[in-house]
């Protein structure tokens, strides 16, 4: 099968401290300083990995110093899943900040009509589920961490969808796919 024959029709944009790597497993190379290495949640590596395989455009959307997630990326074998990478370091802006996910978006080629196939996947309510609700693009909390807040304090926090593992992102994922399929063959 070709890849093209592959190619799903969601997005995904995933954020990666607590979403795909843990945050207390870090090692900086001084504080505050750039991530030397870190271990990934349980199953964020084989769900990357399964979502790229399956054909699924993931785009890297993260809040850091770039060179931070090219460590990790390396380090876990993840780097080429990702077809863009929008980093706030080099951007200098942090999410909820629109420009964000309009660099991602223009980074893939995507227009203002794409954004119905786009989902972001965070861990932080204020920031990506704020920054993805107020680009008009559907949220996906990852509640792993304790590190963060779970509840929305303010309704722009509220995540269209909840997960609490990485493992359960792919039955969501799934299931968007095919609500797209069928929207485009009604």
């Amino acid at each position: 099968m070709k890849a093209a024959d592959m190619e799903k029709k969601l997005i995904i944009f995933t954020d990666i401290g607590d979403t795909v790597i843990d945050e207390s497993t870090e090692v900086r190379k001084v504080p505050f300083g750039v991530v030397l290495e870190a271990q990934c949640i349980p199953g964020a590596r084989e769900t990357l990995l399964k979502l790229h395989a399956q054909g699924y455009t993931i785009a890297l959307v993260a809040d850091g110093l770039e060179q931070s997630f090219r460590n990790t990326m390396q380090e876990h074998g993840l780097s080429h899943v990702f077809a863009a990478w929008v980093v706030s370091e080099p951007l200098g802006v942090e999410k909820p900040d629109q420009r964000m996910f309009e660099t991602a978006m223009q980074r893939l080629g995507l227009t203002e009509a794409d954004k119905q196939r786009v989902i972001m996947v965070g861990n932080n309510l204020a920031r990506d589920m704020v920054g993805a609700n107020r680009f008009g693009i559907r949220s996906v909390h990852m509640d792993w961490s304790p590190r963060y807040p779970d509840t929305a304090r303010v309704p722009e926090e509220t995540p269209t969808y909840t997960v609490h593992s990485p493992d359960e992102l792919l039955p969501l994922v799934e299931c968007l796919e095919r609500q797209l399929e069928e929207k485009q063959d009604a």
